[in-house]
C-alpha cells in the first residue's frame, strides 16, 4: 500500500455514516435513476422542481453532527441513565404492568408488526385484522356492551369522543354535558379542551350522591369513572337509569382489568364505555402511546369513531376480515365526518390482544386480584396504623388522609424510592398493580410513619383481611369465550400463533409499501431500540418531572430541531397523532383571533384535494369549512381562492394546504396563496404529511405559514405499526406560541395561556420520540437533505418510467412531481373494465403492496416509493406495474375475458391453486406472473366481499360454546 493509498484514522474512525444505510440507492444506481429522469445531479433536480421562491439555497440546518448508530444509541442511553424511575403507585390511568417475553420480542419488537400499514388491503393483512378482533372481542366481552373499535388514541380522547357521538346519537338537544367530580383530571380537562369549540357546556358535578346529584337543567350525557380517580367504587345503575329516563346517554370510563371483577358496565346500562389497555401489558413510557378503546351498545354501532374490523366472506365463500364501514372515514365524508382521527394505537393493541391471549380470562382475573388484595391488605394496614381510608370500597386504588402531612408521606415514600399521589395537603393517593409486592407494602407503610412491619406481618393481615369490593358490584358474568383466549398459555403455542398471523400480512419487512401520503420509509433498527429500555418505558406521565431528566432533554432537543427544520418559533410535542396535531394547530389559530377580539373569524378555507382529516379537524375546532377548487393541474384556483377570501374578509380564520400537494407537486402559487389569505386577516396552516418532499430545500415557516403539524410517523421514522402509533406535533410562528397545547399535571408541558390539553399525558406518547431523536441525530442536516432530495428522485424516476402506461395525472412546472405521483387508471378502466381494485389486488400476486387506491383523485393509484427503497425494489415495482398493464391489454383485446382474467380473480391463494382449475388463464400465470424465481407472498384470503361485510357487521369472536358439538 502506498502512502496515497492510506485513509486517515479520522476517517475511519466511524465507519459508513447512518444516511448511507438509511437512503436506498447506492451511487450508481442514483445515477442511473437520474438519467431516466433528465437531469444530472439531485440538485439539479431539487432546482427544476422547487419552486425558486420558496426554496432556500445552500440551506445548512443547525443541526449536530451526524453520529453514528454506535454513537446515538451511546448517547441514548446516557439520556436514559438521567432518568429515575421509581416503584410508580400515582396511577390515575397509569400503572407499571409486565409485557411477557414473548409478545415483547415478537410484537412490539418484531419489523413484522410494527413496520405495517393500515389493513387498507385486508387481503394481506388478516393476521393484524385478526388481532384486532381479539382486541375488539376482548373489550366487548369485558365492558358487557357488544361493538368495540379497534382502539383510540388514549383514554381521556375515547372520552370525548364519547361525548361527542353520545351528542350526535342522542335524542336531547341540551348542549350541557354532565361529568362526575371523580374523573381522572387530565380526562375532564381533554373534555373541556374539546366541548368549547362545539359549544358543548361541561357541568362537573359529585354524583358521590347518586340520582339526586344530577343538575336539575337539561343536558344530553354524563360520564362516570368506574373506579374513580379516587379509587371509589360505585354502583351507577341508578343514575345511568335516571339518565336515561331524562333523554340523555351515559358514557363510561372504565378500568379493563377492574371488568374482571366487577359487573361489566353494559349489564348497568352504559350506551358507551371508554378507558386504555396500557395495563395490559403496554409499559407507560411516560404517558404513551397506549390503546385507548371504545365500546357501544347495540343501536348506536354505525356512529362509532375509528376503524372496526368486521368479519366477511372471500370469493371462495371462506371467512375473511376487514375493516367495515369504511365510507365513514374522513377521505369521503369531510367536513360531515364524526370524528377526525385518521391513525388510532394499532401495535399497543395488539400488544394488549396478545396480553389478553396469553393470559387468558383466568389470568386476567388472577392479576386482578392481586392487584385488589395488595390494596385491601394496604387500606387495612394503614387503618391500624391509626391513618384513615377515605372508601371502604374500592379496586386497586386507596385515598388516605393524613391532615397537614400529605407533602412529608410523599417526600418520605420518594426517599424509599416510590412514587404516591399527592392530591391536596391532607390526602395521598396509592394505586396498586400487577407488579406491587408485599415488601411494597412495608415501604409504603413506613412513609406513613407506620415502622416494625415485614412480609410476614402482611400474610398474617392479609389473612384478617376481607376484599373490598361491594357485593352488588361483583361480576357473575362470563367474558372472553372465544377459543383463542383458551388455547395460548404456552409460549411455544403463543410465538407459533403470532408467526402464523405476521405471515398472513405484508410489512415493510417483506416488501416496500408505495402509499402515497403514508411516507412508508426505513423504520431503523438503531432507532427503534431505545424504546423498550426500562428508563423510557417505566417513567409515570405524572411523576416528578426530575424523574424523567433524560426524555425531557429528547423533548427539548426535538423540539429545538424540528423547529429549526420547519423554521418555525415554537413546537409542541403533546398531539399523540397527526389528526390531533391538525386539531390543536387550528385551536392555536382559533385563541389567536379571539385574543386579538376578532372571535367572528370561523371561517376555514380548505382546498378541495386536501386530505379528509383537515375538514374534519376544522368543524372540531369549531370553524366553517369553505372548500377552495382545484385547477385541471390539480393546484388551487388562485381565481376562486381571491373570490372566497374577498367574500369572508370579515370572517376569514385561516386556510389548510398541504405543500408540496395532496397531488404531489409543489405548486408554485404557494407565496400568492399565503399572501391573499394574510392579506384578508386569516393565518396559513401548512399539513406537514409531505415535509418529507421539503427538509433541507425549504422551510413553511419562512414562506408564509403560521402554523403546521408534523407526522413523526412518516417524515421522522416512527413506524405506522398497522395504524398507530404516531406523533404529531405542531410547529407555530412566535404569535401563536402562547396558544400551544398545555397540561394541568404537568405545567412544563405548556404554556400557561395555552388552549389546554389535546392528549392526556402532558408529552403525548413521550416514550417512542427516541425514535426521531436517533433520526436527526444520524441524519445530520446534510443526509436529511439527501433524503428529501432521493425522495423526490424515486418518486420521478417511477413516473417517467410508467408515464406511457399509466399517464401520471399532475406534474408541476418542467414536468416535475414531488416525492409522490398519481397515475391515472380511468381511461384505462373505462376502455377495458379493469378497476383500480382490480390493479390493487393483482399486486399482492406480485408480491407487492398497493399505492394509495382513488385519494385524492377516484380511479387512480398515489405511489410515493421514499428514499429507503433502492433501485432493485424500484424496478421490481415498475416492472409489475408495466406487467399488469399488458395484462390489461389482453382483457381489453379479448383475449381474455372481463369476469375471468388474472385481475378481475385476484389475489390468489396457494389453496386456490390446488382445486380445480377452469379458468381462462393458468396456474402459473395467477401465482407466478414475472416467473417462478420472482420473490412470492400468498396472500391469506381471496378478494374480500366488502358489502356484505357491511351489510352484516360481526365485530367480535363468537363464543366457545359456538364451537361445542
Amino acid at each position: 500500500m502506498t502512502t496515497e493509498d492510506r485513509i486517515p484514522l479520522a476517517a475511519l474512525e466511524h465507519g459508513t455514516p447512518f444516511a448511507d444505510r438509511h437512503v436506498g440507492p447506492l451511487p450508481a444506481e442514483l445515477a442511473r435513476m437520474l438519467d431516466v429522469i433528465g437531469v444530472g445531479s439531485l440538485e439539479e433536480l431539487g432546482q427544476a422542481a422547487v419552486p425558486e421562491g420558496i426554496r432556500e439555497r445552500d440551506l445548512q440546518l443547525a443541526l449536530p453532527e451526524p453520529a453514528t448508530e454506535a454513537e446515538a444509541l451511546k448517547q441514548l442511553r446516557d439520556l436514559a441513565r438521567l432518568n429515575s424511575p421509581h416503584t410508580e403507585m400515582i396511577g390515575l390511568g397509569y400503572y407499571p404492568t409486565i409485557t411477557p417475553p414473548v409478545i415483547l420480542r415478537n410484537v412490539l419488537e418484531s419489523p413484522a408488526w410494527y413496520t405495517a400499514y393500515t389493513p387498507y388491503q385486508p387481503e394481506i393483512s388478516q393476521g393484524r385484522l385478526e388481532a384486532l378482533l381479539n382486541f375488539q372481542t376482548m373489550v366487548a366481552d369485558l365492558t358487557g356492551v357488544p361493538v368495540a373499535n379497534s382502539s383510540m388514541l388514549d383514554e381521556a380522547t375515547a372520552a370525548a369522543e364519547g361525548m361527542t357521538l353520545v351528542r350526535r346519537a342522542g335524542r336531547a338537544k341540551s348542549p350541557r354535558f354532565v361529568v362526575d367530580a371523580d374523573v381522572m383530571p387530565q380526562t375532564l380537562e381533554v373534555l373541556r379542551t374539546r366541548a368549547e369549540p362545539l359549544g358543548i357546556e361541561v357541568i362537573v358535578t359529585d354524583l358521590a350522591a347518586g340520582p339526586e346529584a344530577l343538575p336539575e337543567d337539561d343536558f344530553f350525557g354524563v360520564l362516570l369513572a368506574y373506579p374513580g380517580a379516587s379509587g371509589a367504587l360505585r354502583d351507577h345503575e341508578a343514575i345511568i337509569e335516571r339518565v336515561h329516563e331524562r333523554g340523555g346517554m351515559a358514557v363510561v370510563s372504565a378500568d379493563l382489568l377492574a371488568l374482571t371483577l366487577l359487573r361489566a358496565p353494559g349489564e348497568i346500562g352504559a350506551d358507551v364505555v371508554v378507558g386504555t389497555t396500557q395495563r395490559f401489558g403496554v409499559p407507560m413510557g411516560f404517558g404513551g402511546p397506549h390503546a385507548g378503546y371504545m365500546a357501544v351498545r347495540k343501536g348506536i354501532e354505525r356512529q362509532l369513531p375509528g376503524r372496526l374490523v368486521g368479519v366477511s366472506v372471500d370469493a371462495d365463500g371462506d371467512q375473511a376480515y376487514r375493516l367495515a364501514l369504511q365510507t365513514r372515514e374522513q377521505h369521503i365524508r369531510r367536513e360531515k365526518a364524526t370524528s377526525n382521527i385518521c391513525t388510532a394505537q394499532v401495535l399497543l393493541a395488539v400488544v394488549a390482544s396478545m396480553y389478553g391471549v396469553y393470559h387468558g380470562p383466568s389470568g386476567l382475573r388472577a392479576i386482578a386480584r392481586r392487584a385488589h388484595r395488595m390494596a385491601a391488605v394496604l387500606a387495612e394496614r394503614l387503618r391500624r396504623g391509626g391513618v384513615r381510608i377515605e372508601h371502604a370500597e374500592f379496586f386497586d386504588t386507596i385515598v388516605a388522609r393524613v391532615p397537614g402531612r400529605a407533602a412529608e408521606v410523599v417526600r418520605a415514600a420518594r426517599e424509599g424510592g416510590i412514587n404516591l399521589r399527592h392530591i391536596d395537603d391532607d390526602l395521598v393517593g396509592i394505586s396498586c398493580d400487577e407488579t406491587t409486592t408485599r415488601e411494597t407494602l412495608v415501604r409504603v407503610a413506613a412513609a406513613f410513619g407506620i415502622e416494625g412491619g415485614s412480609v410476614a406481618d402482611v400474610d398474617a393481615l392479609d389473612a384478617e383481611t376481607a376484599d373490598a369490593l361491594p357485593g352488588v358490584l361483583r361480576r357473575t358474568s362470563e367474558y372472553m369465550t372465544h377459543p383463542v383466549f383458551h388455547t395460548h398459555r404456552s409460549e411455544t403455542s403463543l410465538l407459533r400463533y403470532l408467526r402464523r398471523l405476521s405471515d398472513s400480512d405484508v410489512a415493510l419487512d417483506r416488501s416496500m409499501i408505495p402509499l402515497g401520503s403514508c411516507t412508508m420509509k426505513l423504520n431503523a433498527t438503531a432507532e427503534m431500540e431505545p424504546i423498550t429500555w426500562p428508563e423510557f418505558a417505566e417513567v409515570h406521565p405524572f411523576a416528578p418531572a426530575q424523574d424523567a431528566t433524560g426524555l425531557l432533554e429528547i423533548v427539548r432537543d426535538l423540539e429545538r430541531w424540528l423547529a429549526e427544520i420547519t423554521g418555525y418559533d415554537a413546537v409542541s410535542l403533546q398531539p399523540n397523532s397527526g389528526s390531533q396535531g391538525e386539531f390543536a394547530g387550528l385551536l392555536a389559530i382559533r385563541a389567536y383571533h379571539h385574543s386579538r377580539g376578532e372571535s367572528a373569524r370561523d371561517v376555514c378555507l380548505i382546498p378541495a384535494s386536501a386530505h379528509g382529516t383537515n375538514a374534519a379537524s376544522a368543524v372540531m375546532a369549531g370553524l366553517r369549512v369553505v372548500v377552495v377548487r382545484c385547477d385541471d393541474k390539480g393546484n388551487i384556483e388562485l381565481d376562486h381562492l381571491r373570490e372566497v377570501v374577498d367574500q369572508h374578509r370579515d370572517d376569514l380564520a385561516a386556510i389548510m394546504i398541504t405543500y408540496p400537494s395532496t397531488h404531489g407537486v409543489y405548486e408554485d402559487t404557494v407565496e400568492q396563496v399565503c399572501g391573499l389569505v394574510h392579506d384578508a386577516g386569516g393565518q396559513v396552516y401548512v399539513d406537514g404529511a409531505n415535509l418529507n418532499a421539503l427538509i433541507g430545500l425549504a422551510r413553511m415557516g419562512k414562506f408564509g405559514s403560521d402554523v403546521s403539524h408534523l407526522n413523526l410517523h412518516k417524515t421522522f421514522c416512527i413506524p405506522h405499526g398497522g395504524g398507530g402509533p404516531g406523533v404529531g406535533p405542531i410547529g407555530v410562528r412566535e404569535h401563536l406560541a402562547p396558544f400551544l397545547p398545555n397540561h394541568p399535571l404537568q405545567p412544563a408541558a405548556g404554556p400557561e395561556t395555552g388552549v389546554g390539553p389535546i392528549s392526556a399525558a402532558p408529552w403525548g406518547s413521550a416514550s417512542i420520540l427516541p425514535i426521531s431523536w436517533a433520526y436527526v441525530r444520524m441524519m445530520g442536516s446534510d443526509g436529511l437533505r439527501r433524503a428529501t432530495l432521493t425522495a423526490v428522485a424515486a418518486a420521478n424516476y417511477v413516473a417517467r418510467r410508467l408515464d406511457e402506461y399509466f399517464p401520471v395525472l399532475y406534474t408541476g412546472t418542467g414536468g416535475f412531481v414531488a416525492h409522490e405521483c398519481i397515475l391515472d387508471l380511468r381511461p384505462i378502466t373505462k376502455a377495458s373494465g379493469v378497476t383500480v381494485d382490480d390493479v390493487a389486488k393483482r399486486l399482492a400476486d406480485y408480491g407487492l403492496h398497493a399505492p394509495t387506491m382513488s385519494f385524492p383523485v377516484a380511479g387512480t393509484l398515489m405511489v410515493e416509493p421514499t428514499e429507503s427503497e433502492n433501485l432493485a425494489e424500484l424496478d421490481r415495482f415498475c416492472e409489475a406495474m408495466i406487467a399488469i398493464k399488458g395484462e390489461i391489454d389482453k382483457v381489453a383485446s379479448g383475449q381474455w375475458p372481463a369476469d375471468d382474467n388474472p385481475l378481475s380473480q385476484a389475489p390468489h391463494t396457494a389453496a386456490s391453486l390446488a382445486g380445480p382449475w377452469d379458468h381462462a388463464y393458468s396456474r402459473a400465470e395467477a401465482a407466478y406472473p414475472l416467473g417462478t424465481g420472482t420473490q412470492k407472498v400468498w396472500p391469506a384470503v381471496r378478494r374480500i366481499d366488502g358489502a356484505r361485510g357491511d351489510r352484516n357487521l360481526v365485530c367480535s369472536c363468537p363464543p366457545l360454546s359456538a364451537y361445542e358439538g
